[in-house]
């Protein structure tokens, strides 16, 4: 069971969910993201986003109208390759795709380089072999912060 903080933009508060691995994610209302996908990698019991971000990822996929194989979302700084301000650590990126042939990737970089649902897809030349697209929260230290001071309690 896992602990799962959620930025409510619409309310300006955080929300706190607690899920099993196969159990949908918070807002993910077409049950197509479980928890252990949203996870991937990381060893955290507490992960954090926001319902704009889970909004996002519904859209996404009923704009591509398939699977979405998710490689990872959420990465804290020190599980691998990223830094204190990545959108990962922030909970708002996904890399995707990584299972896809380089065709459906293209389809699935072009609907969401095109869904408008994403602050910043990254260009194919940078990922060939997932696709990224995110959130962007617009002050990720600021949500960091709030993030720490809420585990901390």
């Amino acid at each position: 069971m896992a602990k799962i903080l959620i930025f409510n933009n619409d309310s300006n508060r955080m929300e706190v969910y607690y899920r099993g691995e196969n159990e949908p994610m918070p807002y993910n209302t077409n049950g197509t993201l479980k928890l252990r996908e949203f996870r991937g990698s990381s060893k955290s019991n507490i992960l954090w986003t926001t319902k704009r971000t889970m909004q996002s990822w519904n859209s996404q996929r009923y704009i591509y109208g398939g699977p979405i194989p998710v490689g990872f979302a959420f990465k804290r700084p020190y599980e691998g390759g990223h830094g204190n301000q990545s959108q990962h650590y922030a909970g708002v990126a996904f890399d995707v795709g990584q299972t896809l042939t380089q065709s459906q990737r293209n389809i699935l970089w072009n609907s969401a380089k095109n869904s408008g649902v994403w602050a910043y897809v990254e260009p194919l030349r940078l990922t060939p072999t997932w696709v990224h697209f995110d959130k962007r929260f617009r002050n990720t230290c600021m949500f960091n912060w709030r993030i720490s001071t809420i585990k901390k309690r």
